[in-house]
C-alpha cells in the first residue's frame, strides 16, 4: 500500500487529523432498521442502470452515491481515491505545480479561503474571499470542486485565467496567474528591530515544531542572544497536522493540557500534554504575540487557543476560521480511503473552537487592505458552510460579534498607511506593541 505509507508519513491532510487503524472487523453491522433504506438505494441503481438516457459506469454510480452520503454530513468529511489520494500525497509533500490556493465549494461555487504566501495565486492579487467563477472563460459554477483543482493545476509556466468575483467589485474581472511549482515553506522567520523575532508558520506539515526550533536558535544567533519580543504569525494557516500542532505547542510550554479531542467512538478521546515532545520551553520569559485571522483554521487554531489559555501569549487579530474538528483516514482497500470526521478538539480551558473559533485578546484589524470594509461583510468561516458541524453550545454569530464601537486607535485608511510605508498593519502593531513592551510586563504572563 505505497499510497498509504506516503500519506502515514505525515498525519496530516488540510485539517487536523488523526490517523487510526481500520480493519474490516472495525465497521459497524447495518441496523436492521436501515434495510429499507438501502433497499431504495439500490431501487434507484437499478432504475438509472436500466432507464437513463445514456449508459452509465457502475463506479461513477457507486462513487456518486458515497460522495452524496458524505456531503450530507459535514464540508469536510470526503471519499478519497485514484487522482484524489494522489493530490494528498503531494499536498503532504508541499511540492506540487500550480497556483497556491486553499479553496472550498460555497453553495455551488469555488470560493477562497486564503492564497498561499508567495504563491503565482498571491502574486497575481487573489484574496481570500473571492469567488472564482470561470476558468479559462469556462463556467465551474454548480460543477465538482475537484474537477476545478484538477484544472487549476499544471505545468509550472504556463498560464490560466480566472474570472473573480470580489464583494465591492461592481462587475466580475479577470486575472491571469502563471503556474508554478509550490515548494511551501512551512516556516520562515525575520528578525526586525529592536531585536523582535518574527516566526511565520504557513502550514502544519512534517516536522514544522522541528523546524520552528531551528528557526528560533537562528534568530537567537542573529540578535547575539538577545531577542526583545517574539511574533509568532499564524495569519492565513488552514492547518494540518495535529501532532505538529501539539509538538509546535509544547515548544513554549512546559506544563499543562495543550488539546483534547472528544469523539464518540472508543479510542477517539485523546488528550495531549505538554512535555510530551520537547522538554522545557523555549523564548522562556520573553514578551509573545500570535497574529491570526479568520484563514486561520484548525491546527493553528490549537496552537492560538493553548499559547492563550495558558497566558503564555497574547493572541492579536480578528476571530480565527473556526474549524474544531479532526478528521480520521480510513483506508478502504489499496486505492481508495475515507477522511471521516470523527472527533471535535478542545482547548485546555475547555472551549470548542468549532464555529466561534479563537478570539484575539487585541482586535486588530487589517486596515492596510484597501478592501478591508467591503470583504469583511462576506468573510468567509466554518460557520459560513453548508452543512457545517454545530457547536455544543449552539452559538449564533450574533453572539460572536460583541462589539461594534469603533476603535480610536484603528481609524487610518490603507492610502495613509500606504504612504506611512506601512504594507501590514497587523504585523506592524504587534511589533510596536512588543517595542513598547518589557520581559516583566502583559506579553509575558506566563
Amino acid at each position: 500500500m505505497p499510497k498509504f505509507a506516503a500519506l502515514a508519513r505525515s498525519a496530516a491532510l488540510v485539517t487536523a487529523v488523526a490517523l487510526i487503524p481500520a480493519t474490516t472487523a472495525s465497521f459497524a453491522q447495518v441496523e436492521g432498521s436501515a434495510g429499507p433504506e438501502f433497499a431504495k438505494l439500490f431501487a434507484v441503481y437499478q432504475r438509472v442502470k436500466a432507464s437513463y438516457v445514456d449508459p452509465v459506469d457502475d463506479k461513477a454510480l457507486v462513487k456518486g452515491a458515497i460522495n452524496g452520503m458524505l456531503a450530507s454530513l459535514d464540508p469536510h468529511s470526503a471519499y478519497l481515491d485514484g487522482s484524489d489520494l494522489q493530490r494528498l500525497e503531494t499536498m503532504i509533500d508541499g511540492n506540487y505545480s500550480g497556483l497556491g490556493l486553499s479553496v472550498v465549494m460555497d453553495d455551488g461555487a469555488v470560493k477562497v479561503i486564503s492564497p498561499f504566501r508567495g504563491s503565482p495565486a498571491e502574486q497575481a492579487g487573489v484574496k481570500a474571499g473571492d469567488y472564482i467563477t470561470h476558468l479559462d472563460g469556462k463556467l465551474i459554477y454548480g460543477g465538482d470542486l475537484d474537477d476545478a483543482v484538477n484544472q487549476m493545476r499544471g505545468p509550472a509556466g504556463s498560464q490560466i485565467r480566472l474570472t473573480i468575483y470580489r464583494a465591492g467589485r461592481d462587475e466580475p474581472f479577470d486575472v491571469t496567474v502563471t503556474r508554478g511549482v509550490i515548494e511551501l515553506e512551512p516556516v520562515t522567520f525575520e528578525l526586525k528591530p529592536g531585536n523582535i523575532g518574527v516566526i511565520t508558520v504557513n502550514e502544519f506539515s512534517r516536522d514544522v515544531g522541528a523546524d520552528v526550533y531551528s528557526a528560533w536558535n537562528k534568530l537567537r544567533t542573529q540578535a547575539a542572544g538577545r531577542i526583545n519580543g517574539l511574533v509568532l504569525d499564524l495569519r492565513s494557516n488552514p492547518g494540518g497536522s495535529l501532532d505538529e500542532a501539539v509538538a509546535m505547542s509544547d515548544l513554549f510550554l512546559d506544563k499543562g493540557r495543550i488539546v483534547s479531542q472528544r469523539g464518540r467512538a472508543k479510542g477517539e478521546t485523546l488528550l495531549y500534554d505538554a512535555e510530551t515532545v520537547y522538554r522545557g520551553q523555549i523564548a522562556q520569559g520573553v514578551p509573545m504575540i500570535v497574529l491570526i485571522d479568520a484563514g486561520t483554521a484548525s491546527a493553528s487554531e490549537i496552537v492560538a487557543g493553548a499559547l492563550q489559555d495558558h497566558r503564555r501569549a497574547v493572541i492579536m487579530g480578528v476571530r480565527s476560521f473556526g474549524k474544531g474538528s479532526v478528521q480520521t483516514l480510513l483506508p478502504l482497500g489499496s486505492d481508495a480511503a475515507l477522511k471521516l470526521t470523527t472527533a471535535r478538539y478542545y482547548t485546555p480551558s475547555g472551549h470548542s473552537v468549532q464555529e466561534g473559533g479563537i478570539e484575539p485578546d487585541i482586535e486588530v484589524p487589517q486596515l492596510s487592505d484597501p478592501d478591508l470594509a467591503k470583504r469583511a461583510k462576506f468573510q468567509l468561516r466554518e460557520s459560513d458552510l453548508r452543512g457545517h458541524l454545530v457547536n455544543e453550545a449552539a452559538l449564533k454569530d450574533e453572539d460572536l460579534e460583541k462589539d461594534k464601537r469603533e476603535d480610536p486607535r484603528f481609524q487610518q485608511t490603507s492610502e495613509q498607511l500606504d504612504k506611512q510605508g506601512i504594507k501590514d498593519f497587523q504585523l506592524y502593531y504587534a511589533l510596536e506593541t512588543l517595542r513598547r513592551t518589557s520581559p516583566t510586563s502583559v506579553a509575558s504572563r506566563n
